[in-house]
Formats: structure tokens, C-alpha cells, sequence
């Protein structure tokens, strides 16, 4: 919920701030009511708002109900931390894709999920939810659990304190996470075999910074792990070395 911002004093910014601040990986499309409860505000209040930032290109109206907008993204790239990594990584992700054919995802971390800042379609016919912009949890992909073995000790008390069950392959038993966790650190890379969507597995490496911190992930999509799964580790950790020596001084340290 994006928190009270009815009172008199409350400025158009923060109320503006406010319904865009409604929307979150469980509510990516809301009616005008729901829009309204969710950042409290006005029913009519929150119409006046929501017309305005359609206007600007910062929500979209779908029949009756509103999606965060395009130019939102557009704007978003442009933070340097996402920009920098994303223009570095790109060259690298086209390598990988030639070598591969899989589907490559480039990640960081927000907070408690995954933000997908790039992907490339493999070749296989393999179900794959993620998109660039959006977000994941940590406990069921590849490319989170790298980031979740790299996160601050009390973020990661936070994450396994709340694990969800996404299809019937999710672990969500903090004491298996954990040990899967200890693993990812001690061997440098993480898997999962049909955690997030059915008939689908994930292999994924950390990026580090020319300072050894992990700055973001670099993973794979296949239908399946039992074959090749070293060919492509190697394939992976090429990349995300050549990412990582790539990287500008000024994305060290910017790990959330």
C-alpha cells in the first residue's frame, strides 16, 4: 500500500507518487477504486490524478482499469546504475545467446525480489515469466538465489521467514534454502528445476565488481539440467568475468 497521503497537506507530487507507488508485482493492473484505496486517497481525487499521468505517458488505461506506463521504464533506464550495467552486459548476453541458444536473463537485486534488467529469447520452446522490468522472488529462480546468497544476513532472515510455494517444485522449507544457499557460495552457482513455472530450469553466476562484491547476476533457461549443465556453468561464468572487468568504477558497491 502506498500509505496515507489524504491529508490537507499532502502535495500533488506525493499523491501522484502515491498511486504509482499502488502498483507492485501482486497489482500490476487496478481499477480506479482500487487505485484509490490502495494509495488513499479520493475517489475522485485519484481520478484526477490518474488522468493526468495517462496524459504523460507515466500509467496506461486498459478499459477500466490502469498499468504503470511505458515512459516510467523509458525513465528508469536511465538510472545509472541500471543504464551502465545494462549497456556493459549487452554484448556479453548476445555472446552468450550465440553459444547457448537459451534464454538469457541479466538481474539484480530490489529489495526482497529480482528485477530482470535484460533478456533474450532462446531458441526452445521453454515457459518463461519473466520480463525486463519486472520482478521475481529471490527463493524461486536462479538468478535470486545467487543474489539472495550474496544479500545482507538480516535480508535474508527476511526472505526465508516468508517463503512462497509458486508451482509444487518451489522449495520453501528455510532450512533446505539455507543449505542451497551455503552451496551457491561455495560453488559459485545456483539452479532450479521447475521452481517458478513447469518445465522449465534455470543456471545462474554472480557478476562481481572489480572489488569481489556482487553487483548483479547473469542466468540461463533450459527445458532441462541433465545434460550439458557444465558446458553451460563454463558458458555463464565466461560472461559474467567479462561483465564484471567490464564494469565502471562506479557501480561498485551498488548491490541493495
Amino acid at each position: 500500500m502506498a500509505g496515507n497521503v489524504s491529508t490537507p497537506g499532502a502535495s500533488v507530487t506525493s499523491r501522484a507518487f502515491a498511486l504509482l507507488g499502488a502498483f507492485d508485482v501482486d497489482h500490476r493492473e487496478l481499477s480506479l477504486s482500487e487505485l484509490a484505496g490502495r494509495a488513499d486517497l479520493p475517489l475522485p481525487t485519484a481520478h484526477r490524478i490518474a488522468r493526468e499521468l495517462v496524459g504523460l505517458g507515466a500509467l496506461e488505461r486498459r478499459e477500466d482499469r490502469y498499468a504503470v506506463g511505458r515512459r516510467l521504464w523509458d525513465l528508469g533506464l536511465l538510472a545509472p546504475v541500471q543504464f551502465e550495467l545494462r549497456q556493459v552486459a549487452a554484448p556479453f548476453l548476445q555472446d552468450l545467446y550465440g553459444a547457448t541458444g537459451a534464454t538469457v536473463h541479466l538481474g539484480e537485486r530490489d529489495g526482497a525480489e529480482v528485477l530482470y534488467l535484460d533478456r533474450i529469447s532462446g531458441n526452445a520452446s521453454v515457459p518463461v515469466v519473466s520480463r525486463i522490468g519486472g520482478r521475481l522472488p529471490l527463493h524461486a529462480t536462479g538468478i535470486g538465489k545467487v543474489l539472495l546468497a550474496w544479500a545482507p544476513e538480516d535480508l535474508r532472515r527476511q526472505v526465508l521467514a516468508s517463503l512462497t510455494r509458486v508451482t509444487p517444485y518451489t522449495v520453501t522449507q528455510p532450512g533446505r534454502l539455507r543449505e542451497q544457499l551455503r552451496r551457491v557460495r561455495r560453488e559459485g552457482f545456483a539452479q532450479t528445476v521447475e521452481e517458478m513455472s513447469r518445465g522449465a530450469c534455470s543456471i545462474a553466476v554472480p557478476i562481481r565488481s572489480s572489488g569481489g562484491e556482487v553487483v548483479a547476476a547473469l542466468g540461463l533457461v533450459v527445458p532441462d539440467l541433465s545434460r550439458g549443465r557444465a558446458r553451460l556453468i563454463s558458458a555463464l561464468q565466461v560472461a559474467a568475468a567479462g561483465i564484471g572487468r567490464s564494469l565502471p568504477v562506479s557501480l561498485s558497491g551498488s548491490g541493495r
